[in-house]
């Protein structure tokens, strides 16, 4: 009895009776990371197979999940129609995709013209994904995937393009942006999985425009996206950037550029993001280019005291 408690103590406390430091959570990890940080390069797997355009992504122990659209025509001004756009042509995938790059699987998602899925997010058993018409102000549907069977059940309609998702497990509410991220969706989830009217409210910033958004857990999620800089003289810049906002007020708590290119010259935050803990600091996922993708991995490391 004595030699357990003893363990009990110890494993609670550390040798001068403090208690011991719970590790940082990824939103404490994550506010570490600044425009000085040193992000090094970890991993960089070519993807078998066409990745089309790729949009959201998450990981799942060694298997990485991708949301892509497959363009067959591109929208083209249109008077009148939602967004001034045509509706275009497409199809939306979700992939899966193994450690090595290889295809394990292939699963076509839409409606109609909404065949243009978004930012994804894993609720700890299944995947959320919006498909949405490849145009702003239109309509989109939003999906629950399992991913083990890659069986998708529709859970709502919004009359919105919905470009990315985030589930908070704490509240059972499914969180949702429109368009280059200018508008915010709520809806409580049901715990028989329907959910509730929406809730709106607009983003107060625009440093970045939202491709793809991950609960973090205390009632936050991470956005990333970047920003087209044009100078009248004809130069243009692309400039990627991670954002934590707050699900509370949907205000950011934390922003950080992410000065990162691929060889093609595209900013790692083009397209999907996926952040997780890594060591002391954390490692992003990047799938920054379309069709013949490489998935990229770069760590970044806490700062020194």
């Amino acid at each position: 009895m004595i030699k357990t408690l003893t363990l009990l103590i110890l494993s609670g406390f550390g040798l001068l009776g403090a208690p011991a430091l719970a590790a940082p959570s990824l939103a404490d990890r994550l506010m570490q990371v600044d425009r000085a940080t040193v992000w090094t390069l970890a991993a960089a797997v070519p993807v078998a197979g066409p990745a089309y355009h790729p949009q959201g992504m998450v990981r799942i122990g060694q298997d990485v999940f991708v949301s892509a659209v497959e363009i067959k025509a591109y929208p083209s001004r249109l008077a009148g129609a939602p967004g001034g756009r045509s509706p275009g042509a497409g199809v939306g995938h979700l992939l899966r995709i193994g450690a090595a790059g290889e295809r394990l699987g292939d699963l076509i998602l839409g409606d109609g013209d909404a065949y243009h899925p978004g930012g994804i997010d894993f609720d700890g058993r299944d995947l959320w994904v919006p498909v949405a018409e490849y145009r702003p102000d239109s309509r989109a549907v939003i999906y629950r995937v399992d991913p083990k069977t890659l069986r998708a059940v529709e859970v709502l309609r919004v009359a919105d393009h919905i470009g990315a998702v985030a589930y908070d497990r704490q509240t059972r509410t499914l969180h949702g942006v429109s368009w280059g991220g200018r508008r915010f969706y709520s809806w409580s989830i049901s715990r028989a999985g329907r959910a509730g009217p929406p809730k709106v409210s607009a983003n107060p910033t625009s440093y970045i425009d939202y491709q793809d958004c991950h609960a973090l857990g205390g009632r936050k999620m991470l956005c990333s996206g970047l920003a087209d800089y044009r100078s009248p003289k004809g130069g243009s810049l692309s400039l990627g950037g991670l954002e934590i906002v707050d699900l509370r007020d949907h205000r950011p708590v934390w922003q950080a550029p992410v000065a990162l290119w691929a060889p093609s010259g595209r900013p790692m935050t083009q397209n999907p993001v996926f952040v997780e803990a890594s060591g002391g600091g954390v490692r992003a996922w990047f799938m920054p280019d379309d069709d013949r993708a490489t998935l990229f991995a770069y760590d970044a490391a806490p700062p020194r005291n």
